[in-house]
């Protein structure tokens, strides 16, 4: 029995590590990045996912159509709805993300997505993977960045977590070797390590800023982490006018409240699962994950969305028209500095700026708060007050 156990973990690994090297070849032949300047349309597709998705999608869509109404006139964005991301649909087709809706994904250049529901370990309804791993695994999506700004506590940071490997590129495809003993495994790879780290430094320098963080736990996972550092620790020696310091998760995540020391980090750059916690964590600071967006970007694809889940329970409870689409919208803005409308993203950031400050419609996700709709309403009302840029001015000097 021990060394049949040991004979079928030792094929299923093998298979894993073919589909892995293969990956890696397919990663040093990577297509060119997509100039959206050179495009005659930018094609934006809205996914709209499951539970509160939706609804939130829509009001942003809203959001960005009224800010590129002139470009939308012209022919020179479409909007496209891709249909069938969906829980249920999921399950029809028994697959992360159906073939026909993964085509119509790459028809776009990029796209606004809602959550999706990820369905736990031993659901009655059956396993499914995460449909956003499978999206970042099927576009490339390489590098998920989220921005976290809180003015008044001096908080300005910018995050670079990898984005398609560490725990998540297999967490679907360890192995129970026998009754007493389940593996899972990590993946670390010297092109997915180079590519991330380029980008938080290539970020740090168009920004001038002098300093990025690495997070590992390279102290103890010293063959996966302990890669990742040393190459970021290359990778540095092309910015000689960048620092680079390197932090461990557990007390990173420390760090992250302590007043006297947070102030001090600008750009960080770590694997996969460090820093889907850690920005989570950071997101809390600044009120909570659905004030968070992320960019999940690729050299050919681009994917926007919400760093929370699908608020299945708001649904349930007939909650759903007061979910707060700011998360989403925060996603938009940088979508629109991904295509090259800069001015227009810098204006809804200002709006949602002026929006948050003077606190006249919240959300509560429940009655006593406002709907998606109000947030979006009152988001459009600030874009078109000529007077933006000066309430703007006026927050930031306190």
């Amino acid at each position: 029995m021990f060394a049949e156990a040991v004979e079928r973990a030792k094929e299923h690994f093998g298979k894993l590590m073919e589909e892995q090297l293969a990956r890696v070849e397919k990663m040093k032949s990577a297509p060119p990045w997509t100039d959206y300047s050179k495009l005659e349309r930018v094609k934006i597709g809205i996914a709209g996912g499951d539970g509160i998705g939706p609804i939130i999608c829509e009001q942003t869509r809203r959001v960005v159509e009224h800010m590129l109404k002139g470009e939308v006139k012209e022919g020179r964005v479409e909007f496209v709805d891709i249909k069938g991301l969906t829980i249920e649909n999921r399950y029809k087709h028994k697959q992360a993300v159906p073939d026909d809706v993964l085509e119509q994904i790459k028809q776009c250049h990029v796209i606004i997505k809602g959550p999706t529901e990820t369905p736990k370990s031993g659901d009655p309804r059956g396993e499914l993977e995460s449909a956003n791993v499978t999206l970042r695994r099927a576009l490339d999506l390489f590098a998920n960045v989220r921005p976290v700004k809180v003015p008044e506590k001096d908080i300005d940071w910018m995050f670079f977590r990898e984005n398609t490997e560490g725990e998540y590129v297999l967490g679907s495809q360890g192995i129970h070797v026998s009754d007493d003993l389940g593996v899972d495994f990590k993946v670390i790879t010297t092109q997915g390590t180079e590519r991330i780290a380029r980008a938080a430094f290539e970020y740090a320098k168009k920004q001038e800023i002098d300093r990025v963080t690495v997070v590992t736990k390279a102290n103890v996972v010293k063959t996966t982490d302990g890669k990742f550092s040393k190459i970021v620790h290359e990778i540095k020696e092309e910015y000689p006018n960048v620092n680079l310091d390197e932090w461990y998760i557990d007390i990173m995540t420390a760090k992250l409240i302590d007043p006297r020391r947070r102030t001090q980090f600008r750009v960080f750059v770590m694997p996969n699962l460090y820093g889907d916690i850690i920005t989570d964590e950071a997101a809390q600071i600044q009120g909570g994950v659905g004030t968070a967006g992320s960019a999940n970007i690729g050299r050919r694809y681009a994917m926007f969305e919400a760093i929370h889940g699908s608020g299945t329970r708001m649904v349930e409870e007939g909650r759903a028209r007061y979910a707060d689409p700011r998360s989403m919208m925060r996603a938009a803005i940088m979508m629109m500095e991904h295509v090259g409308f800069e001015r227009r993203a810098r204006i809804l950031e200002m709006a949602m700026d002026a929006c948050a400050a003077e606190n006249k419609v919240v959300c509560t996700g429940r009655k006593d708060g406002a709907t998606a709709e109000q947030v979006a309403d009152y988001v459009i009302e600030m874009i078109e007050d000529p007077e933006l840029e000066s309430r703007c001015q006026s927050v930031a000097k306190g």
